[in-house]
Order: structure tokens, then C-alpha cells, then sequence
């Protein structure tokens, strides 16, 4: 999820049928500069999110798109709320997603940082370089203990057909550095599609 999709209430009204206990949830935060007008207290925002998806606490929560490498500098004011939600009990795991390979690099190397949502895919589609590069880095982080989410796994959409799909599936469960990923879905057909091919090419 994420508060800037509008994806959270969506979720909320699943939540109320399903159990909490063996959900993961994951959101993101959008951020603003220090001094920003617009910026609210992080505590006010997670109130909100809780009430808009009906849950007393999240398993990963981070902030949305970093494109600078100095995100732990300009965004230092959320991370100390996480890092306070963290030590209540708010949310268990905090991190970035990132739009830049400096952003990354910062994830990689604060100890803040629990869980990294990187862009990667074998095609070097939409990410924030190399397939190589980008994978090394990753396996830095994993080394260090950091949970790291893939997006992108399909270039953003533009890597769909079926020998494209296997592909990309194949390169992030048996080849990335990745413990798992989002991919964006529009039908059930293709979620079937995808968690066919994830358990397929997991067990192979």
C-alpha cells in the first residue's frame, strides 16, 4: 500500500474478513522537505493510517520514493517519528523506497534502515543502474540483515509478454538478491499468472 495510491481504505475493508496475524502489511509515507507547510506530525499520520485500514500496528512501513542521497539528512524529522513508532510498537520495521542509486547506496549503509524497496529487473528497466550493480549493492544490504522488496519486477508494465513475464519472475526468485517483491496486477488472472510462476521457478 501506500497513503498516495488511496490504496489503504481498500484494504482496510479486506483486512475486516482475513486474519490479522498472518497478513504482512507494508505502506508508505509520503514525505516533504524540513519546514515544509504541509508536513504533519508522523504520529497524527500513522493515526490515520491505523483508523483508514483498521489496524492497531504495521509490519513495514517506509517512506515513499527517495530521489536524493541525502534523505536521511531532509527527512530526518520522519525518521525519528518511525523510529518513536518503532520503540511503541506502532510499526515493526521501518525503510525507504528508493528512485535513485545515491538513495539507495544511503539505505544500504544507515543502520536506520530495516527494509529496502528497490527497482529491479533483468532488463534494466526503470532502474537506478546496472542489473549488476544494483543486484551487488542489494546483496550489501542482505549481508547487513536488511529485508529487501524488488518493484519494477516488470519494467514498470513494459516488460509483459509471456517469455518476458517468465524472465522476470525467474531472474528475482532465483536470481536477485531480493527475499520477495510487489508487482502491480490487474486482474486475477494475472495474479494466478504470477503466483504460478513464482512457485514454479521457487521450487525449481
Amino acid at each position: 500500500m501506500a497513503d498516495m495510491y488511496g490504496s489503504q481504505p481498500f484494504v482496510g475493508k479486506a483486512l475486516k474478513e482475513l486474519p490479522r496475524e498472518k497478513l504482512t502489511l507494508m505502506t508508505k509515507m509520503w514525505t516533504y522537505d524540513e519546514g515544509s507547510e504541509k508536513r504533519e506530525s508522523v504520529s497524527k499520520t500513522l493515526d490515520r493510517f491505523r483508523q483508514e485500514i483498521g489496524t492497531d500496528y504495521f509490519d513495514i512501513l517506509l517512506l515513499h520514493c527517495m530521489t536524493k542521497g541525502d534523505w536521511a539528512e531532509t527527512r530526518k524529522f520522519y525518521m525519528d517519528g518511525l523510529a518513536k513508532a518503532k520503540q511503541d510498537g506502532i510499526v515493526k520495521a521501518v525503510g525507504v523506497s528508493c528512485h535513485n542509486w545515491e538513495a539507495l547506496v544511503e539505505a544500504v549503509d544507515n543502520p536506520w534502515c530495516d527494509v529496502i524497496l528497490a527497482r529491479l529487473n533483468p532488463f534494466q528497466s526503470h532502474m537506478d543502474g546496472t542489473v549488476e550493480a544494483v543486484n551487488e549493492l542489494l546483496g550489501k544490504a542482505r549481508k547487513k540483515g536488511k529485508g529487501l522488496i524488488g518493484m519494477k519486477i516488470f519494467g514498470e508494465g513494459k516488460h509483459v509478454s509471456d517469455a518476458e513475464r517468465e524472465r522476470s519472475i525467474r531472474f528475482a526468485v532465483t536470481e536477485s538478491n531480493l527475499h520477495c517483491m510487489t508487482l502491480g496486477l490487474e486482474s486475477i488472472a494475472q495474479m494466478d499468472d504470477a503466483i504460478e510462476r513464482v512457485m514454479r521457478n521457487a521450487r525449481g
